[in-house]
């Protein structure tokens, strides 16, 4: 009987290891899935339109903050990517606290890499579609809506993997708090 009980009492943390390493990789499979389609949502926005007899072509090439954008997605993925095979060479051995601190950065850092990407872009776009009257600048995405459409879901998509990376911050930070000096 007493075996039965040492049992029982072994198995939570196991089954909750298992149920965070789950949790993790999902996280980090759907923060991959998002930035990969809003990257390839912005690399692909494009739109030419003729007003007034002048031919106006809008791609995300043309703005160094939709740049920026782009290639902060591309290093979200690609951080996505590196931490999904972290896990899955490190993760059957079991993570000890040290290595989820230094997941923790890595998380970190990804999140606000993206988190600032996406705060540029949203400022172009709520400029592009609303414009600045006291700097003279007039909406644009009343001429380019196709192309304003697309930024604006491919911003969206990438405030998404924003959440998800701020979750695995959250969890990381959480598991790393166990460190022993």
């Amino acid at each position: 009987m007493e075996s039965f009980d040492a049992k029982n009492m072994q198995s939570p943390p196991l089954k909750c290891y298992k149920y965070l390493l789950g949790t993790q990789i999902m996280l980090r499979i759907m923060a991959t899935a998002f930035t990969l389609a809003s990257t390839w949502i912005i690399l692909t926005s494009k739109q030419t339109v003729t007003v007034f007899g002048i031919e106006m072509d809008a791609r995300y090439s043309y703005s160094p903050i939709f740049k920026f954008f782009a290639f902060a997605n591309i290093i979200g993925c690609a951080f996505s990517v590196m931490s999904l095979f972290l896990f899955s060479v490190l993760g059957h051995k079991g993570l000890e606290p040290k290595n989820y601190f230094y997941m923790f950065l890595h998380d970190l850092i990804a999140m606000a890499l993206l988190l600032a990407g996406c705060a540029a872009a949203t400022a172009v776009g709520y400029v592009g579609k609303y414009g600045e009257m006291h700097s003279g600048w007039m909406p644009i995405c009343d001429h380019v809506s196709k192309f304003c459409h697309k930024v604006t879901n491919s911003v969206m998509l990438s405030y998404f993997a924003v959440l998800f990376y701020l979750c695995l911050t959250i969890i990381s930070a959480n598991q790393s708090r166990q460190i022993q000096v």
